[in-house]
């Protein structure tokens, strides 16, 4: 058996076993600074990481490194509160072992959340962006032998983010009244942030955010026919007009972000009651 599989299959297993009969049908993906999404799942069993043998354990600032399984919106979910990047140094194969290991527990819908630098001019600090598309330039995770089990050699990638989803999150968010734009979301390694020519080199190719990501993420569930809704929380303005001053820092972005995870919170409560 390819040991990639077996790697997956053992932290199943062990992840079942401490649900303690939970069976989540929705996935979420918490970036930098919205672990408190977790916050508002009910009755939640906490799972940390290290208590999974082989799974990766996130190093990032704002990424505290659970999962968290309970009801919210009245649907079972699975939570991580944290992800795992490539920039910490871990393969691309360790970056998606958690999404496949919720797809193994038998998750049907993915949300994925981050924080980004805003790209476009028109997006601003604290603004929630749904991605409606994006611009990958980290390894393709699914380069090497194919896992068939999971899905195809060569998956369509033409609607990435689900069209449904997108549409739904639009009509609640009028509702709630929050404000949305939509773009198309620029995955970069890290952990640099970027020069003010690469910014401007994104917006020229139509970018409209940019992270460091989120994107592998998104190729694994849609390999494996998962529906995936993204959103990003604006923490910075990416832009190539800086003052002779200014700094990018880290903990500004986790502090922006952790200003509009209420916002978020809500939308995704929302969307995930009316599916």
């Amino acid at each position: 058996m390819d040991p990639r599989i077996e790697t997956i299959n053992g932290i199943t297993a062990r992840l079942n076993e401490m649900l303690e009969g939970l069976k989540p049908e929705l996935g979420i993906v918490l970036g930098s600074g919205l672990g408190s999404l977790a916050d508002a799942i009910e009755d939640p069993i906490v799972i940390p990481y290290r208590h999974l043998p082989g799974f990766p354990v996130s190093t990032a600032v704002g990424h505290k490194g659970n999962f968290i399984a309970g009801k919210l919106g009245g649907k079972t979910v699975i939570a991580m509160q944290g992800r795992i990047h490539y920039y910490e140094g871990y393969g691309m194969d360790k970056v998606v072992l958690p999404i496949r290991v919720m797809i193994g527990i038998g998750i049907r819908t993915l949300f994925v959340s981050n924080a980004a630098g805003g790209i476009n001019f028109n997006l601003h600090v604290g603004d929630l962006m749904v991605i409606k598309d994006h611009i990958n330039l980290l390894p393709n995770p699914l380069i090497g032998p194919n896992m068939d089990d999971f899905g195809p050699r060569f998956p369509d990638m033409t609607r990435p983010y689900d069209p449904a989803l997108i549409k739904l999150a639009f009509s609640l968010a009028e509702k709630e009244n929050i404000k949305l734009q939509k773009g198309v979301y620029v995955g970069g390694t890290g952990p640099s942030y970027e020069t003010p020519a690469e910014y401007k080199f994104f917006r020229i190719i139509g970018g409209d955010a940019v992270g460091m990501s989120t994107i592998p993420e998104v190729i694994v569930a849609r390999h494996a026919g998962i529906p995936v809704f993204g959103i990003s929380v604006i923490t910075n303005e990416a832009h190539d007009d800086y003052a002779e001053d200014f700094e990018n820092d880290g903990q500004d972005v986790v502090d922006a972000a952790n200003a509009a995870a209420g916002k978020m919170t809500r939308l995704i409560s929302k969307m995930i009651e009316n599916l």
